[in-house]
């Protein structure tokens, strides 16, 4: 048995302030007069609010890169001109930290250089909640991360810094919130000049979200995510 002692969040303040920093964001957005988003964003702001007061366990992963991680310094010299600043402050304070991940077995050709995430809080850490799951995602210019959806998850991204568009339907700058729910396909493409940095929060069952399999829907086909 290890005699390790359980961190906490509230031994480690820089993750505490990321996490105040994602409830604010889902405090202070707009919902844009729709139900449903409002909706999603009280869920995530109680879930946050849930792990803070109950000083929730930290568990850390092995740092790791990623090909895309070069143009972290870019994202986040843009990310602090722009409304979520503080927000760009406190990623930088546990950027070292990070593990950069792709979250396929098989990563579609290209890709690899253009994209990856990092976990902030879910049920495998680093922060441990089980009902939410919040990260970043980070994406190179000209990158078109293809169509896929969530079983049973509701996703909503956040527009930290640069610019991207889902489904062609729209161009979402910083201070935007994209709303997906659970099963709704979806397709994101970036600015071919910039890169860009969306923080992201999923919520749903427990059993969904800590078994989630990332697959991407195949072409004339139904989401295999």
């Amino acid at each position: 048995m290890s005699n390790t002692p359980t961190q906490r969040i509230k031994d480690h303040p820089d993750w505490l302030y990321l996490l105040r920093e994602y409830y604010d964001l889902y405090r202070l957005l707009p919902a844009g007069g729709s139900a449903s988003i409002r909706a999603h964003q009280r869920r995530v702001r109680n879930l946050i609010s849930a792990g803070l007061k109950g000083n929730a366990e930290l568990r850390f992963r092995e740092p790791a890169l990623l090909p895309v991680t070069a143009h972290l310094r870019r994202v986040l010299d843009q990310g602090r001109a722009e409304r979520h600043a503080a927000h760009i402050m406190a990623i930088e304070a546990i950027l070292p930290a990070l593990s950069w991940q792709f979250g396929y077995d098989k990563v579609r050709k290209g890709l690899e250089q253009r994209y990856a995430y990092a976990e902030i809080a879910g049920p495998n850490g680093p922060v441990v909640l089980d009902d939410l799951i919040l990260g970043l995602v980070l994406f190179a210019p000209s990158c078109t991360y293809p169509a896929h959806a969530h079983d049973g998850i509701t996703e909503s991204y956040v527009c930290l810094s640069g610019a991207v568009s889902e489904n062609d339907q729209g161009v979402y700058a910083p201070g935007s919130l994209i709303f997906n729910p659970p099963g709704h396909v979806h397709r994101i493409t970036v600015s071919d000049v910039e890169p860009s940095l969306l923080a992201y929060a999923w919520e749903g069952p427990r059993d969904k979200l800590a078994g989630q399999k990332m697959k991407f829907t195949r072409t004339g086909g139904k989401p295999k995510v």
